[in-house]
């Protein structure tokens, strides 16, 4: 299948400026570039759409420009943006493009052996902080007006509100981002640039500009924004948190159960954005999740295909196995490090170690970890069958001992099918 026809089966074309480049995508002709936002030392779960989609175009042939932002990142794009981004110093893009650099290799072919097709890696810094400012205002900026800049939506937007104004350096953004993509095609052929849908007002600046200064087409294609069915932007935590790249800052468990946990309303959308699953896998799930959304077929292959892709095979079955162990009995056999990770969200308290000795009594410790509201509740709930200790189902005669507590410190307490608390015995 031709890589556009791709493309639209998995709805990744929201704009274009011109359909003629597809037919060139087709042949593997085309030099493309994304630019990546350095803000911080990892790429997060939005990232991977645009990464993804530059792994696509090389796997079909073409040359994928991976461009860090160290020169635009010293600004901030205002795109969309309810007020201004702080601006990082020298020292802090340093140390933020060092870490994005190496995650990127998990996506693109760096290496030489991948020819005309080999993937590069640019930080317009190299660039935007050396270029004379009044070369720059004569180069660039006499090509565009002021009233085109304030007609594009990632403006108005902040114009159109009291509270919030816009800045003389973010509103330069867009002649940064312009300029960017002018370098790269004068210095490396590059003819088309991909975005989100919220950098269509820059990315057309910028094939304004090449057609301006060169004479030649250059292309725009953006994919749609990654949206959860209430509206906000996919990739963060229900606390607002991004899901990060490095396991360092989201482990791999925390990923795998995010991906799990997405909405059926969106899960297909996912699936043709983050994996490589062919067409027919794609429908298949699709298919699944209308007539069996109980089992989460989709969600679970989205989210093995993905960790797998960022953290690789060993830790994405690890963190399948974890996340299965949660609800079992093999909870017990988690290492230390993983059973924090897998109950990090759970409220926790503490025992008494000598209360274990002489036996506690699990009603005692519904009722400390908040489980039951009262004493009577708490047996009321063990008499239905609904508690568990580490899995394994309470009864009214069970007594809780530090034979009971895993790697000799926490006891696993559950109520129904999800209230669970870690209790820490000291």
């Amino acid at each position: 299948m031709k890589l556009h026809e791709d493309w639209r089966f998995r709805g990744l074309i929201a704009q274009v400026t011109d359909e003629a480049i597809f037919a060139r995508l087709d042949a593997g002709t085309v030099t493309a570039y994304v630019g990546f936002d350095p803000t911080a030392s990892s790429l997060h779960l939005g990232s991977m759409l645009p990464l993804c989609n530059l792994r696509r175009l090389q796997l079909a042939g073409n040359c994928p420009i991976a461009l860090a932002g160290g020169g635009t990142g010293l600004v901030g794009d205002p795109s969309f943006k309810d007020t201004e981004r702080p601006l990082l110093t020298l020292e802090q893009l340093d140390t933020n493009l060092a870490g994005i650099r190496e995650q990127m290799s998990k996506f693109l072919d760096f290496s030489p052996s991948a020819g005309k097709a080999q993937a590069k890696l640019f930080n317009n810094a190299d660039w935007l902080t050396t270029i004379p400012l009044t070369d720059f205002l004569r180069d660039v900026g006499k090509h565009f007006t002021v009233n085109q800049m304030i007609a594009k939506e990632s403006v108005k937007s902040r114009l159109d509100r009291d509270d919030v104004g816009l800045s003389f350096t973010e509103f330069a953004y867009m002649l940064l981002q312009a300029y960017d993509f002018l370098r790269l095609n004068l210095d490396h052929g590059c003819t088309l640039q991909l975005g989100g849908s919220d950098q269509w007002g820059n990315i057309t600046m910028g094939t304004e500009l090449v057609r301006k200064q060169t004479g030649e087409t250059a292309y725009g294609l953006t994919s749609p924004l990654l949206l959860r069915a209430d509206g906000t932007k996919f990739g963060k935590s229900e606390a607002g948190e991004n899901i990060w790249l490095d396991p360092q800052r989201t482990s791999p468990f925390k990923m795998f159960q995010f991906l799990l946990n997405s909405d059926d309303v969106i899960v297909s959308h996912l699936l043709r954005f983050f994996t490589f699953l062919d067409h027919d896998s794609i429908l298949e799930l699709d298919e699944a999740t209308k007539t069996k959304p109980e089992e989460r077929r989709a969600q679970r292959a989205l989210a093995l295909s993905v960790v797998t892709m960022v953290h690789g095979d060993d830790a994405a079955l690890k963190a399948e196995r974890a996340g299965e162990a949660l609800f079992s009995t093999s909870i017990a056999d988690l290492d230390e490090a993983t059973l924090l990770d897998v109950l990090e969200d759970a409220p926790s308290s503490t025992w008494s170690r000598s209360a274990l000795l002489e036996g506690s009594d699990p009603v005692d410790l519904l009722v400390s970890s908040e489980l039951a509201k009262s004493k009577a509740e708490a047996r009321r709930f063990i008499e239905q069958g609904g508690v568990y200790l580490n899995n394994e189902r309470l009864s009214a005669e069970s007594r809780v001992a530090t034979s009971d507590a895993l790697h000799g410190r926490y006891l696993v307490l559950r109520r129904g099918p999800r209230q669970l608390r870690l209790v820490v015995v000291e």
